[in-house]
């Protein structure tokens, strides 16, 4: 059985042999758009100073070499200019050649197709988050406008990943503080919840299964997020829900739960044992030997200012577990 077939079944419910895992060796394989950005890389101004600007015109500044940093100047000043803005052109074939050639190479992998950006994600970062959330508010037809032509290049992105072979689209969006949604509840399900059912939709409807992360609480709305079309949520914080309300989502839900060891709660413990206890029991009560459950790791250990070997530690107890009788 392969790591395609593995995955495939981890989604489906179908018993894998064993745990799917995304640490070495994964059985993933991930590639997006390659779209020209001549200024894309990062540039040191000084000894804490780095800058970038992304595909989108925004520029992002960072205080380390390791960081992704965060946008510090939207692209779009002017929100009056929102219907003739310049957004990028993800249409032409030529920006998916590298997914096209590493996809075929790759067949006996799961092929995640990632796409830059979700609604949120993009439009908070063209208007810089403190302006965008008073827009939600005091500017909601202008915003929609601007979600309308995001949601637009979101589909583009999705067929022509299709087209070269991927089996999911990924898309990230940070949704949650560490208490809470970043808005309420409410106005997420006024303005955000019909545009994820349309995008799922859409996924579904070219034959791509949809993969979410989030960062942070968002517990209040992933029901809503489960009834729209996600089919698996990558938690690096899953604890920050609790195993408790995990189980329920993936049982009543049938959605699959792609998390490494917490990397706040149980990995900064450094406490051997207490580790390999969190690994065992997201098996025990995520997986059972069915699915639903992906093993992860968190790829930016320097980030978070952790040694690789308690996610060391981590992955081997989920290949020691991770396996059906007789596996």
């Amino acid at each position: 059985m392969n790591s395609r077939e593995i995955v495939r079944r981890t989604l489906m419910f179908e018993h894998p042999v064993r745990v799917a895992h995304s640490f070495e060796p994964s059985d993933f394989v991930h590639c997006g758009p390659q779209i020209p950005n001549p200024r894309g890389e990062w540039r040191k101004l000084g000894d804490r100073r780095w800058q970038r600007f992304d595909e989108w015109g925004n520029e992002w500044a960072r205080v380390d070499d390791t960081s992704k940093g965060e946008v510090v100047r939207g692209a779009l000043r002017d929100l009056s200019e929102v219907e003739s803005f310049p957004l990028p052109d993800f249409s032409d074939p030529v920006c998916y050649n590298h997914a096209a050639v590493l996809f075929e190479a790759n067949r006996d992998r799961w092929r995640v197709g990632s796409i830059h950006g979700f609604t949120f994600s993009i439009a908070r970062k063209i208007r810089k988050l403190d302006q965008y959330l008073q827009d939600l508010l005091l500017e909601r037809d202008r915003i929609r406008t601007l979600h309308d032509r995001v949601d637009e290049v979101i589909k583009i992105q999705m067929r022509r990943l299709r087209e070269v072979g991927a089996d999911s689209v990924m898309f990230a969006e940070d949704w949650g503080t560490q208490t809470q949604t970043l808005i309420s509840p409410r106005l997420w399900r006024d303005e955000f919840k019909p545009r994820f059912e349309t995008l799922c939709d859409f996924a579904h409807s070219i034959g791509l299964t949809v993969f979410m992360h989030s960062c942070g609480s968002i517990s209040e709305i992933v029901p809503d997020l489960i009834e729209v079309g996600v089919d698996l949520f990558q938690f690096d914080q899953p604890m920050i829900h609790g195993i408790d309300a995990l189980r329920y989502w993936r049982d009543t839900g049938r959605v699959t739960f792609w998390c490494p060891v917490d990397i706040q709660r149980t990995l900064q413990t450094q406490d051997e044992e207490r580790i390999r206890r969190s690994a065992r029991d997201m098996l025990d009560q995520l997986w059972r030997g069915e699915g639903g459950f992906i093993a992860g790791y968190y790829q930016d250990n320097g980030s978070i200012g952790l040694d690789p070997v308690w996610q060391d530690v981590a992955s081997q107890e989920f290949i020691t577990h991770g396996r059906q009788s007789g596996a």
